[in-house]
Formats: structure tokens, C-alpha cells, sequence
């Protein structure tokens, strides 16, 4: 009696081999989207226009060799073109693609701009001085003064012990970066439009910059 009951549980234990595990290929770009073709359109402003034709063979050759990204210039719209192929590795490909042309026509160097293909965790932030304090006439001018430094000093103090690329155009300022770099050039801005003098904002970036490199 004890042994046929052995066998019932010893036959109930077996079970049937599970079915191979499928393997799937990553989706390229146009696959994702149903095979339909992914558009960006980039303004070019009228003072990035000549930049843009001295520049372009460094902005095509990255975005269609290495990105896998067409690009073209649409001269009656002023816009630049970028569209996903069939050999496009990866949809981020073309946001990456738009954001190092739109940095270009922000002021950014291209060395600079076209970290935004190699790296994820950068991006662009821009604010105007007015959003900080209402200046205007010669107060407006000497707040600008003072972000750029004789001979652009203080911005390149900020730059360098943040790690970020700082465009001052007229008042709008864009910053290059990471986030917890662009969080304290963008304090550093800030305390320079409110009026702090400048040694007192480089004191206060050594500070900062120690423990960001901790």
C-alpha cells in the first residue's frame, strides 16, 4: 500500500518540458513607428544662418554617419530637416539628432553642442534676465556686464567649475550641461543679475564645485 502510494506522487511530480524560450530582434526606428518616418524641423535664426553654412559639413558628417539621421537644409522654409532611415539603430537617435542642431543655433560650439550625441544625461536650459529681476536702460546693461567679466572672466570661472557651456545672447542665457551643473551655474547667473559682486559668487562656487567633484 505504501509503495503504490509512492509512485502516485512520484508520477504527479513529473511534468511536461517547457517550449523554448523565443528570441526577439530589437526593433529598428521605423519599425517602432509602424514603418512610417519620424520628422524633426529646426529654425534657424537669421544671425545662425551664415555660421550654419561654414559649419554644416561638421553638423552633416556626425548626424548622417554616425547618428544614422538624413539631414538636409530646406532653404525656403529657413529650416533644417531631419528624418529616420531604415538603418536608423535607435528612435532616441533623432531627438538627440534635433537637440545638437538646436544647440548650434542657440550659440553653442559645435566641440561643445555635439556632446549632446554622446552623452543622455546632458541637455539645454534657457531663461531670460527678466524672469530673474526687471531691469531695463543701463541697469539691464550693466546686470550683462557682469555675467560675462572683463574679457568674459567670470563666465568662464562659471563655466569651468561647473562643467557647463554658457551662451550669453543679448538677454536670453543658455546653459549646457547636467542637471546638478546647470542647478549652480544657473545660481551663480541668478546672484550676478540680483547685484552680488562677482568675488562673492566665486567664492561661493568653490565651495560648490568641491563637492560636486566628491
Amino acid at each position: 500500500m505504501a509503495e503504490s502510494t509512492q509512485m502516485e506522487v512520484e508520477t504527479a511530480t513529473q511534468t511536461a518540458p517547457l517550449p523554448a524560450k523565443p528570441t526577439f530582434k530589437p526593433l529598428k526606428a521605423h519599425e517602432m513607428s509602424d514603418g512610417k518616418v519620424q520628422f524633426r524641423k529646426i529654425s534657424v535664426p537669421p544671425n545662425r544662418y551664415s555660421p550654419l553654412k561654414k559649419a554644416w559639413l561638421d553638423i552633416y558628417t556626425p548626424i548622417y554617419d554616425q547618428m544614422k539621421v538624413d539631414i538636409r537644409m530646406n532653404l525656403k522654409a529657413r529650416k533644417v530637416e531631419l528624418k529616420t532611415r531604415a538603418d536608423t539603430p535607435d528612435i532616441s537617435n533623432l531627438q538627440k539628432s534635433a537637440d545638437f542642431v538646436h544647440a548650434f543655433m542657440l550659440g553653442f560650439d559645435i566641440p561643445d553642442a555635439i556632446s549632446l550625441l554622446r552623452m543622455d544625461e546632458l541637455y539645454v536650459e534657457s531663461f531670460e534676465i527678466k524672469d530673474v529681476k526687471t531691469l531695463k536702460g543701463e541697469h539691464l546693461s550693466r546686470a550683462i556686464g557682469r555675467l560675462s567679466g572683463k574679457g568674459g572672466k567670470t563666465k568662464f570661472a562659471i563655466e569651468n567649475s561647473t562643467k557647463t557651456r554658457i551662451v550669453i545672447a543679448d538677454t536670453r542665457i543658455h546653459i549646457l550641461g547636467a542637471f546638478s551643473n546647470i542647478k549652480v551655474a544657473r545660481g551663480s547667473l541668478c546672484s550676478l543679475i540680483m547685484g552680488s559682486p562677482a568675488g562673492k559668487v566665486y567664492s561661493k562656487l568653490r565651495s560648490v564645485s568641491a563637492r560636486l567633484n566628491e
